[in-house]
């Protein structure tokens, strides 16, 4: 026999052997379980995902009135991080069941990532401090969700704080997403109370006395119109002198993140009130002084 007939015969062979194989209808068993199995574990971690969602959510709805309570910014905060943990633990024990299934050896495969690992963390160090650095955030109450901060050149509302990163979305719509590595200093403008801060400009040829008092008597009548403010605004003083102006300013404490809202406020009903006394809020001026009557009169001189 030649090695070209002994090669058509090993082909031969060997595609019987296939065909035989794949009509084999143990092997199309195998299959059928295999993905029946698969796809039983997909349905089971979904179902899992779901119930314990609404688990966690009564759990923090029971916690609001039970004798531990904690603030909302700290329940949407924690209520996000073990959804997010949960799922991650779901979805990574489904993939190694998954593995199970092909008959993949899954713990020398978990020995061998684990000797991985070391390698690999060693350029994954950035990684490590975003989670290490998500832990304190959470663990200190940096912030929560719902806050108005400002970090790294960003500011806005928290949307999400995780293990590892950080959205914050702009009051303009944009949502930054930060890692936690990078939020090494914060300011947060929801934690406490705010202050608003008006300055109102009165003429120079005004009674400043007069304006003073005017002003006085309408901050006392505000906080009955408004809630957001917590007392009474108060009237410091004179801040400037200006080129045209006397500038007055005017603060008030107001709930956290009030305090724009409540400064335009506090601008319109003190222009109403200034306006309806007759009292001047000045605007630029610009003095011309116009030369050619002095030309005219030196002309006239040497013409004589």
């Amino acid at each position: 026999m030649t090695e070209a007939e002994k090669a058509v015969d090993d082909a031969k062979t060997k595609w019987d052997e296939l065909v035989e194989y794949m009509t084999d209808s143990e092997l199309w068993f195998q299959v059928a379980a295999g993905a029946i199995r698969i796809a039983l574990i997909l349905l089971v971690s979904f179902l899992i995902i779901r119930i314990a969602r609404r688990v966690i959510t009564q759990f923090f709805a029971n916690k609001r009135r039970g004798p531990f309570r904690i603030t909302e910014r700290r329940e949407a905060t924690l209520n996000k991080l073990v959804l997010n943990t949960l799922t991650y633990v779901v979805y990574f024990m489904a993939f190694i069941m998954i593995l199970e299934t092909f008959n993949f050896k899954v713990g020398a495969l978990l020995a061998g990532a684990g000797v991985a690992g070391l390698a690999i963390g060693f350029g994954a160090q950035n990684l490590v401090r975003d989670i290490i650095s998500g832990f304190f955030i959470i663990f200190e109450d940096q912030f929560s969700v719902g806050d108005y901060i400002q970090t790294s050149g960003v500011e806005g509302f928290v949307e999400e704080v995780g293990l590892r990163t950080t959205k914050v979305k702009a009051w303009t719509g944009e949502v930054h997403i930060l890692p936690n590595g990078n939020v090494t200093q914060v300011t947060n403008f929801s934690m406490h109370n705010s202050i608003a801060v008006v300055d109102v400009s009165i003429a120079y040829e005004e009674d400043i006395e007069a304006a003073e008092k005017v002003i006085q008597e309408l901050l006392g009548e505000l906080p009955e119109r408004y809630e957001s403010m917590l007392n009474i605004p108060e009237l410091l003083g004179i801040q400037t002198l200006g080129a045209s102006d006397v500038v007055m300013r005017i603060i008030c404490e107001v709930n956290p993140m009030e305090h724009w809202a409540i400064a335009r406020v506090i601008r319109k009903e003190v222009k109403n009130r200034l306006d309806a006394e007759g009292i001047e809020i000045p605007f630029p001026r610009m003095v011309m002084y116009s030369r050619d009557e002095e030309a005219n009169d030196s002309s006239v001189v040497k013409e004589s």
